[in-house]
């Protein structure tokens, strides 16, 4: 908290129409809470992709909290935001997209009056930050299939993702030819064979029904790499089944820990970064430095 008589500043950057138009009143009943807690607010309502990053390195420079009200999408924004001025705040979350990932993850509150009382008790945890070809990444980087759905659900969504949406990625997936080999190198070492879909990943839950290995940690450094030898359709339903009973990796799916992958192929494939498209192989993913500090339960 800052000393003397001046107030400690927060902001709050909403997407107005996450949760099905709840995060506009979610924010605001946020920012009021914060105001009675002794806080000076800024409250910025997001018009159009990029406006969060923007707004959180507009305003993000000396706050001790900065809060992001609507999905992983908004998140990545504020701290992209966040970090292109080397601001260092507390960041808390209210998971209002889609997938929710990360408060899911971290059982994190739904509910404003739930998120302040999280953000009263003080309580944080230090998250990861990759650098994935110049763009900022805390969840994960998939190349491979789960890249051609993402794509999919972006180029058929004309708003708020739906169940359509996904339904139209499954499509998607059978139309488009499985001859890519991905060449994976990890810290420096390539590794043998070849791989049909590759999973960089800093979480627990996937694509809202899968489960990966609980057992990797938000702040060391490392991303646990999943090696998926096949993508024919077979073999992906094959590990949709063991992801669903929580049994990755296992079978031709194993597991590395890296602090730096990459991946190639010939022809380019498609790779996505915390679900959003990012673009074609190669594609390198690198741990930085930075440990943003979450509000955890």
């Amino acid at each position: 908290m800052s000393s003397g008589t001046e107030r400690p500043r927060a902001l709050v950057v909403a997407n107005p129409i996450a949760g099905r138009g709840k995060g506009e009143p979610a924010a605001r009943e946020l920012g009021a809470g914060l105001e009675a807690a002794g806080y000076a607010v800024t409250l910025h309502l997001t018009r159009n992709s990029g406006d969060g990053c923007e707004a959180a390195a507009l305003h993000g420079r000396g706050c001790e909290l900065v809060v992001s009200v609507g999905g992983d999408g908004t998140l990545r924004e504020v701290l992209d935001g966040l970090g292109r001025v080397a601001a260092d705040p507390r960041v808390a979350v209210l998971p209002f997209g889609t997938a929710n990932v990360l408060g899911r993850d971290l059982g994190l509150p739904r509910e404003a009056a739930g998120l302040l009382e999280l953000i009263a008790r003080g309580n944080t945890t230090a998250l990861d930050v990759a650098d994935v070809n110049g763009s900022l990444s805390f969840l994960c980087v998939g190349v491979g299939p789960d890249a051609e759905m993402v794509k999919a659900v972006d180029d058929a969504r004309d708003g708020p993702i739906r169940f359509r949406n996904y339904v139209y990625s499954v499509r998607a997936l059978f139309r488009t030819p499985r001859r890519r080999h991905l060449v994976v190198t990890l810290d420096g070492e390539e590794l043998p064979g070849r791989y049909g879909f590759v999973l960089a990943s800093n979480m627990i839950h996937y694509g809202g029904l899968f489960r990966l290995g609980a057992e990797r940690l938000l702040g060391d450094g490392k991303l646990e790499v999943y090696l998926f030898e096949k993508a024919s359709i077979p073999a992906l339903a094959v590990y949709a089944l063991r992801a669903f009973l929580g049994k990755l990796p296992g079978g031709s799916c194993t597991m590395r820990r890296a602090a730096e992958i990459r991946v190639a192929s010939d022809p380019p494939a498609p790779w996505q970064i915390d679900g959003d498209p990012g673009g074609l192989t190669p594609v390198r993913i690198r741990m930085t430095d930075r440990r943003v500090r979450l509000c955890v339960p």
